[in-house]
């Protein structure tokens, strides 16, 4: 998936200024509104093991090989905003991560001034990003990918496997940010390092109030933060459902999957059979592993839980995921990254239109079925930038709230906002769905056409195209399946009806 609010190490929510999210893989991970409504497992203190540690242990005793976090930078020298100068930026971009810095690149290629504000300006980012790689090329970003499988394989059951024939990618995260830091340095691009704590709006600009006490005028603001929906308001309860992930990066004595073909869901259960309690577990709110398998003995491991409400508990993950490697026969050697994700998916759309313009995960544009973010807010930065230019243009001469809505408007037209209300119904379904059901759903799913799984996990289907594909889905389904879907998803289907009707341009 494409993940990510990622919580590297710590188990914490992101820095209000830290964007953006996509995963290393598989449906993708992320998580709230209210943080305290997610039940993670606290961390114990682990013993630290530095990294290139070659120890023998056993699955059980995995945790204690995570290494101390290292933040690596890149050895740029910013062009840095001056604020004695008082300008009034036509651009304040808040958040660095792919999703700031790629509108930041585009307006600012324009020929439009813009200001990046992050508290960590050269940190490279610290996700795993998968992504299918036909959608980085669409992007001409293929020279970002480090590492591509030829396809991927989900493992339905013991009995049962999907190939699939769409090659996978996972995303140098430090080609990727030079590549765009490089272009906004080029574009005149002035970053300053801080967080903004307060935005005060006037009728033409807005004050951006940053915690160093610094304060930058801007004619648009734009909301790259990610999750924590710190400057992008909402006025609905934001219920969502989280998809919640364990991942390391590790040296293995050797592992059993096929080097060329990433996997992109196992949803085998057999690694529990001696463990009831937790196999019941499993089975009630069940996990899959992803895995990037970059060479016989180097491997990127993700235990996930696709969507819960309320999300799973990091340490019940964790546990699955150590018996799973046991299973397998995995023993890791060293370690040398592990990740905590954790994904809100679903719940409302921030208020359409307001004067602060949003993109990625604090405008609502997780995939609610799968958690899949990068991939579709990159794609997204063009519409945005676009968008601003055009609007901050002379022909136009909009400003302020009017300048705004149009963003707003061009990034969610009402064709986007149907698509989600049916995505959001496929979450509302597969939130549902025990270990059993969720396998027949797949296995269903990933015997389409590969045009409509391609589509649907992709966000290229519109409304008429979904509904063409919930019609194949369920006469692929077998009977218990349809049995299942008719029982789960009438309520959501009625929703996600209302919703359409009440939601009119």
């Amino acid at each position: 998936m494409d993940t990510l609010l990622i919580i590297h190490n710590k188990l914490q929510f992101p820095h209000p200024c830290s964007s953006f999210t996509d995963k290393v893989g598989v449906f993708s991970y992320l998580k709230p509104c209210t943080q305290e409504n997610v039940k993670l497992g606290s961390r114990r203190s682990y013993a630290r093991w530095g990294r290139g540690v070659c120890a023998k242990v056993s699955s059980s005793e995995l945790l204690e090989l995570v290494p101390e976090t290292k933040k690596e930078n890149l050895e740029f020298e910013l062009p840095m905003y001056d604020p004695s100068k008082s300008i009034v930026m036509d651009l304040a971009v808040v958040g660095g991560g792919p999703a700031g810095l790629a509108v930041a690149q585009q307006v600012s290629e324009a020929g439009l001034s813009v200001c990046s504000i992050d508290p960590f300006p050269k940190l490279i980012w610290p996700n795993n990003y998968g992504v299918w790689v036909d959608e980085f090329e669409a992007m001409d970003l293929l020279d970002c990918l480090d590492t591509t499988w030829s396809g991927a394989t989900v493992f339905i059951n013991d009995n049962s496997t999907k190939d699939l024939g769409r090659p996978y990618g996972r995303v140098n995260r430090k080609q990727l940010k030079s590549k765009m830091m490089q272009k906004c340095i080029s574009n005149g691009v002035k970053f300053h390092q801080a967080k903004v704590i307060k935005v005060i709006h006037e009728e033409s600009k807005s004050y951006l109030i940053c915690n160093d006490g610094v304060t930058i005028q801007a004619s648009v603001v734009l909301d790259a933060t990610g999750f924590s929906r710190s400057l992008v308001q909402y006025d609905k309860v934001y219920n969502p459902g989280y998809q919640v992930a364990y991942g390391i990066l590790a040296e293995v004595e050797e592992h059993p999957f096929d080097v060329n073909k990433m996997v992109f869901m196992d949803w085998r259960d057999s690694h529990l059979i001696n463990n009831p309690e937790l196999k019941e577990k499993n089975s009630r709110l069940p996990t899959f592993l992803y895995a990037m398998p970059f060479s016989k003995n180097r491997i990127f491991l993700e235990e996930t839980s696709l969507v819960a409400r309320p999300g799973l508990a990091m340490d019940d993950i964790q546990e699955r995921m150590v018996a799973r490697l046991k299973h397998l026969g995995i023993k890791i050697t060293s370690i040398e990254e592990d990740e905590r994700c954790v994904i809100p998916m679903g719940g409302p759309l921030p208020i359409l239109p307001q004067r602060v313009v949003g993109i990625g995960g604090t405008a609502g544009m997780v995939h609610p079925s799968t958690g899949y973010m990068v991939a579709r807010t990159l794609a997204a930065a063009p519409v945005v930038a676009n968008a601003i230019v055009k609007y901050l243009g002379s022909e136009t001469n909009l400003m302020g709230n009017e300048l705004s809505a149009e963003v707003w408007k061009d990034l969610w037209p009402i064709e986007r906002r149907r698509q989600r209300e049916f995505f959001c119904f496929g979450m509302d379904v597969l939130l549902k769905l025990d270990l059993p059901a969720t396998r027949r759903f797949f296995d269903a799913f990933f015997d389409l056409e590969p045009r409509y799984w391609h589509g649907f996990l992709s966000s290229r289907l519109y409304l008429p195209e979904l509904l063409v594909f919930g019609l194949s889905l369920f006469s692929h389904a077998s009977n218990t399946s349809r049995l299942e879907i008719m029982a789960k998803g009438t309520l959501p289907l009625v929703n996600m009806i209302n919703n359409l009707l009440n939601d009119r341009e």
